[in-house]
């Protein structure tokens, strides 16, 4: 994975790289395609579903350990074409910190080390931390709709550690929205 971890470099110092990061069921990819759809970019999806929703249609697995790298693998390509694509603003639905999150609550501290690298760079201007206040979602990929509040300390704690800028958003869809358009706002006048 060492060969990827240039294309998250900033491509120029004026560009803004936003990570939407926090728990399953949080409104993540519906707040990314909104930003995305607003300031006119392009997002990036969060290819663990893809992957995982593939496996689960083909061989009714879940993740397992042999997973994480190819699904890190996937994630960083996706984001890389992304930054083909854009001038100043890019909106990640996820990355690999998250990742790293899950392989390690999962995985009883497991977390490849590729993965380790590559997550603890500090390649994004800001994390938008989402909280656990939108009513769950269930789908066949989701499983912990009682430890929200859990993960949610979990996923504050790695930003903490790492120190990485977060910002925490609460509320319903317009409140979220209204405080990720202010804070990115900052930043591109910034």
């Amino acid at each position: 994975m060492e060969e990827k971890s240039e294309h998250t470099r900033n491509k120029s110092a004026e560009l803004i790289k936003v990570v939407l990061y926090g728990p399953e069921s949080t409104g993540k990819t519906t707040l990314a395609k909104q930003l995305a759809k607003h300031y006119k970019t392009h997002w990036v999806p969060e290819y663990m579903r893809e992957y995982l929703q593939k496996k689960w249609d083909i061989e009714k697995k879940f993740v397992e350990k042999e997973d994480l790298i190819p699904i890190a693998k996937g994630q960083l390509e996706l984001e890389k074409k992304a930054l083909q694509k854009v001038e100043n603003l890019l909106i990640c639905d996820t990355n690999l910190l998250e990742l790293k999150v899950y392989s390690e609550y999962y995985y009883d501290g497991f977390c490849p080390s590729e993965i380790k690298t590559e997550a603890t760079k500090d390649n994004y201007s800001i994390y938008l931390l989402t909280y656990v206040d939108t009513p769950w979602e269930p789908d066949i990929l989701r499983d912990r709709p009682n430890n929200r509040e859990e993960m949610f300390r979990i996923f504050e704690a790695e930003l903490k550690k790492q120190g990485f800028p977060y910002k925490i958003l609460k509320g319903n869809e317009e409140e979220r929205f209204k405080k990720a358009t202010e804070i990115i706002d900052a930043l591109l006048n910034g």
